[in-house]
């Protein structure tokens, strides 16, 4: 039974990284750093796709988007642990933990309903060309960027919901860095099968399903590829989805390695060093590959900072 004169006065304890004192400091820095460099990169990657009239398409779009969920995501689960760091508290209320978890999970549901409909994207551009435009237009990449936003948050919102509804009996000790759902799940002193069985009918949707989507999509591509004469069309058309497909590769390797690994692989450890990969790494790693594997933003990088420094000479001699 949900108990809210109990529950609100519940403060969680989070332990961290506290086993392992030696490398504590280390460690903090390390996410200091990944969360610095994760802000800089999605948010130099999100100006350049408004600001640059050329990266005006349904593919930077999403692109946008993903980066945005990137920061987000990443915020939500090192901004708090980063201040508890500095402040030496590592608490955090029940209605702080409740919005980290939801914010944790709508975005990374999100993204995993936005990765297979970006390759939908690439489909389309590469096997329907002529018809592109068309399918692909504004109206169309608006309701599915909407559809994959409100899909991933209504499903975070019924998994917090299963979650926090559930008696935690006084335990209020997180061994972990965030309010991550499976670890928080464990402090619960009821049954907890039925939010088990909602959470895997929830992880199965968002995992192996749009996996097996982006899959597809990806045979139908390689497949039109090959029938592609010229060598420079095939280049073409592999290099505008290798920046997707490492992205996806590193995101769902991570993702399914947390939620659907064995029963008896139960290590709270090892999930909180795969929690660093999954929140910091990615996210930071995700607009370099989209950097350094496409042409067309590392163009239009150059280009802006060119607009840039030609103002900056301009406007002294002007005045």
């Amino acid at each position: 039974m949900f108990q809210t004169s109990q529950t609100y006065e519940i403060v969680f304890i989070f332990l961290g990284f506290s086993h392992y004192p030696k490398v504590e400091v280390m460690i903090f820095m390390l996410c200091l750093l990944m969360y610095l460099f994760t802000l800089m990169g999605n948010l130099i990657l999100i100006s350049t796709t408004i600001l640059d009239s050329h990266l005006h398409t349904p593919m930077y779009f999403f692109l946008s988007n993903l980066s945005f969920l990137d920061i987000w995501y990443t915020s939500s689960a090192f901004a708090p642990m980063l201040a508890n760091f500095v402040s030496g508290k590592n608490t955090i209320s029940f209605s702080g933990c409740a919005s980290q978890m939801y914010f944790s999970l709508a975005m990374g549901s999100t993204e995993c309903v936005l990765l297979s409909m970006m390759a939908y994207d690439r489909y389309e551009a590469i096997c329907n060309p002529l018809r592109y435009p068309i399918i692909m237009n504004r109206r169309v990449c608006v309701q599915i960027a909407a559809g994959s936003w409100v899909t991933g948050c209504l499903t975070a919102l019924v998994e917090t919901v299963a979650v926090l509804r559930l008696s935690f009996c006084g335990n209020s000790i997180i061994n972990h860095f965030t309010c991550e759902i499976l670890a928080v799940l464990k402090l619960a002193c009821v049954d907890t099968s039925m939010v088990q069985v909602i959470m895997l009918v929830i992880s199965v949707l968002l995992l192996p399903m749009p996996l097996l989507l982006i899959c597809a999509s990806y045979v139908l591509i390689l497949s039109s590829i090959q029938r592609v004469r010229s060598e420079d069309g095939q280049s073409k058309a592999l290099s505008t989805c290798s920046a997707h497909l490492t992205v996806v590769i590193l995101f769902y390797g991570t993702a399914l390695s947390m939620y659907l690994k064995p029963t008896e692989v139960n290590s709270q450890e090892i999930d909180k060093f795969m929690a660093l990969v999954y929140a910091g790494l990615t996210p930071m790693l995700n607009p370099i590959i989209y950097s350094l594997r496409n042409k067309e933003v590392k163009v239009a990088v150059k280009r802006l900072l060119v607009k840039k420094s030609f103002s900056t000479v301009l406007i002294p001699t002007l005045n």
